[in-house]
């Protein structure tokens, strides 16, 4: 058994959202398979706990204070990064940069990195914007994301439904998400849509999956897009653009049931990689 601390700035009992909702999952198939894993707050973390454990999985990381990052950089605790969203670029947005290529200068948190077991990146198009920046040799394609085996059996339950002509549209309050692009969109192209309010999780898929498509332009890179996987596997159909990680995975071209059952799978593949990392 092994003893893991698992920091992160927010967890779902802080912030509902699909990085959180990746965690919790995560820690959760790590006590099922024997660890013993506690979660804190980047800002509660202190010394003594780093010296208390045998391994560290570290998520979003902004609020952690910045010598208990170099004491974990220079450290005799593995770690492993859990990469939801380029935090070793200043301006945490590949997009800006021609290619997804940051000059030097705006590159941070480089040995926090570079000191890592593992980057853990969710898709291949993630791993390649990671290193492109950075290259190094410790990147890894989790090639997926995770869910609750209570969210897929749902999900199996949606993709059945019947659904509307309309599309769904997040309606999201953060701009990167570019709801109002979606809308000018569907106005162009005199699409009749529904926007999709925020709302808990599973009622939120609920709603998503009444209607036949997905209208998604995000203005930054997706390093997966839980919202895109999810339409597919409730066999919507999908408009989008070029920035999403899902879609460029071998497993995305599957819709529906098939598509559920990778990310049964995925629950295994991916708690073994992470401790494998260790």
């Amino acid at each position: 058994m092994s003893e893991i601390l698992f920091v992160a700035d927010f967890f779902v009992e802080h912030i509902v959202g699909g990085g959180e909702l990746s965690n919790e999952e995560l820690i959760d198939i790590l006590k099922r398979r024997g660890n013993k894993v506690t979660s804190v707050q980047s800002h509660k973390l202190t010394e003594q706990m780093l010296s208390d454990v045998s391994g560290l999985i570290v998520g979003n990381f902004i609020n952690l204070v910045p010598s208990l990052k170099e004491k974990i950089t220079n450290g005799k605790v593995p770690y492993v990064i859990y990469e939801h969203d380029h935090k070793y670029l200043k301006s945490r947005n590949p997009a800006i940069y021609e290619n997804f290529i940051a000059p030097k200068s705006e590159i941070v948190n480089y040995d926090f990195y570079k000191n890592a077991k593992a980057v853990l990146c969710q898709t291949k198009f993630h791993a390649d914007i990671v290193n492109s920046n950075l290259s190094l040799d410790n990147i890894v394609n989790l090639s997926g994301n995770l869910w609750s085996l209570e969210t897929l059996t749902l999900l199996k339950e949606l993709s059945q439904g019947s659904k509307s002509e309309k599309s769904s549209i997040m309606n999201s309050p953060i701009p990167h998400k570019n709801t109002l692009g979606s809308v000018e969109y569907c106005k162009i192209k005199k699409i009749d849509y529904e926007l999709i309010e925020p709302a808990p999780p599973n009622l939120f898929l609920k709603n998503l999956s009444k209607n036949k498509n997905l209208i998604f332009f995000p203005r930054t890179p997706e390093t997966f897009s839980r919202i895109v996987v999810e339409a597919r596997m409730m066999n919507m159909g999908l408009v989008t653009n070029n920035l999403i990680g899902a879609t460029k995975e071998p497993w995305f071209k599957k819709k529906g049931l098939e598509l559920i059952d990778v990310f049964i799978e995925k629950r295994k593949e991916i708690a073994e990689v992470i401790e494998n990392a260790f």
